[in-house]
């Protein structure tokens, strides 16, 4: 890999004696990894015999997208050291969480996965386009207690003070780390890169804080070696806010932070640092903050929507008895044509641009109500009244857009799967499966 001069002549300075072998781990291969989703019992094609020692459900190797694996929801391809990230940030049951620069989502599904059925993420994304696929990997996941928004991080401020028990900035930064996974960012990097990142960073680091509970913990990570990124951005916030910093479980192979890059505040080497030369990963840095104060007991929030019209409610209803085997029941939301569930855990949302509230259930067509494709992997395969099971021909006809026969009469939705893993929602008409596969996701 070519390097930029600057960035060699820095690094060298900085590590000394470990700048060789530093500079020579960019020409080596990038590590790949992918994560299960525990809350779903199937078992998996991939091998899960490289376990990475920091991640309770990651592993080592590559997954493909075609994969009924992934497909299903049930790994989420995602980089070894990036899995530490969100272990650092386990969250706890029941926790209103924040993870404020969130796309494309692998730390999302994590923190998901800590949650499990209970508490509340919030996933926001300031980029548009990025803010669906960030939306269209919690879907895959089957995630239900999730709100994703595409904001700026004031807006989120202005909306949400002091009301996260828990904030992960996985901040935008200069991307050192990613350079052998992705090496067209090197063309971007210059010897004030860094700087620039770091002022973007303190910026929503501002807006993160506001929106932090007293007793909250903030957790601030990036995919950079640089120090104005990285300690010098931790001893800013601890000389301008009163927060301190949390020790950090590490594993073999991971750094402490440097103070000596910084101010030289020896609370610095609490943070963490994870160098390619010295694990199996790509560059990391990651630090847990709490701010003073204690935590105030949840008060239930009061979502404001308005009720189903009969005639809708009655088409919903219609789709629950003829094609589940029990309702699913809570508050409703209708955005449109399109019909969500929240959860009882929700949090006001008027004063955001919301992607994704809660459970997308499905959307309304004329004088019919049609399930989303959500449902096929946040639902458990029970709570359908057919389950059909398809084999690799018509899993990959399916997936292109096609019908499928079938043996079953009657009219009704039906759940697919293959291997037995829920993949898609389907129309039975008599003998005939007709397609609802979305169309961007169809191969």
């Amino acid at each position: 890999m070519q390097l930029p001069e600057a960035f060699k002549e820095k690094y060298t300075r900085l590590l000394g004696a470990d700048a060789a072998a530093f500079l020579a781990s960019f020409d080596a291969a990038p590590v790949s990894g992918f994560r299960r989703d525990p809350a779903k019992p199937w078992p998996l094609d991939e091998a899960t015999d490289d376990p990475v020692p920091w991640s309770p459900w990651g592993y080592y190797g590559k997954i493909a997208g075609n994969d009924i694996d992934h497909v299903a929801g049930l790994v989420y391809s995602q980089e070894p050291s990036a899995q530490f990230v969100g272990t650092v940030a386990a969250t706890q049951a029941g926790e209103r969480v924040l993870d404020l620069c969130a796309a494309p989502g692998g730390k999302s599904t994590q923190l998901a996965s800590y949650l499990g059925d209970t508490g509340l993420l919030v996933s926001n994304e300031i980029n548009p386009d990025r803010a669906k696929v960030l939306s269209g990997n919690l879907e895959r996941w089957g995630s239900q207690n999730i709100l994703v928004t595409n904001n700026d991080p004031d807006t989120l401020a202005k909306a949400w003070p002091q009301t996260f028990d828990r904030i992960l900035v996985d901040a935008p930064c200069s991307g050192e780390g990613m350079f052998r996974k992705d090496p067209d960012a090197v063309q971007y990097w210059h010897r004030d890169y860094p700087a620039e990142c770091a002022a973007r960073q303190k910026q929503i680091l501002q807006a993160a804080v506001k929106m932090l509970q007293p007793g909250g913990k903030l957790i601030y990570s990036t995919c950079t070696f640089s120090p104005e990124e990285d300690e010098q951005i931790i001893a800013w916030l601890l000389t301008n806010y009163d927060m301190t910093l949390e020790p950090i479980k590490t594993y073999p192979g991971m750094e402490a932070g440097r103070p000596e890059w910084a101010d030289g505040n020896p609370e610095l080497a609490k943070t963490v640092r994870l160098f390619p030369h010295r694990l199996r990963g790509e560059g990391h840095f990651v630090a847990k903050l709490r701010l003073a104060g204690e935590k105030t007991v949840h008060t239930t929030a009061t979502v404001s929507v308005k009720p189903l019209a009969k005639p809708a409610m009655d088409e919903v209803h219609d789709f629950f008895t003829t094609s589940l085997n029990q309702p699913l029941t809570g508050q409703f939301y209708r955005h449109g044509d399109f019909l969500s569930l929240l959860p009882a855990t929700m949090l006001p949302f008027d004063r955001v641009k919301v992607v994704r509230a809660g459970l997308e259930l499905g959307s309304f067509r004329k004088k019919r109500f049609e399930p989303s494709h959500s449902l096929a992997t946040a639902l458990s395969p029970n709570t359908f009244q057919t389950v059909i099971e398809v084999d690799q021909d018509d899993y990959a006809r399916y997936r292109h857009g096609e019908t499928l026969s079938a043996t079953a009469a009657g009219k009704r939705f039906v759940l697919l799967t293959f291997e037995h893993k829920p993949f898609a929602i389907g129309k039975l008409v008599n003998g005939t499966i007709k397609n609802f596969y979305p169309k961007g996701l169809r191969v």
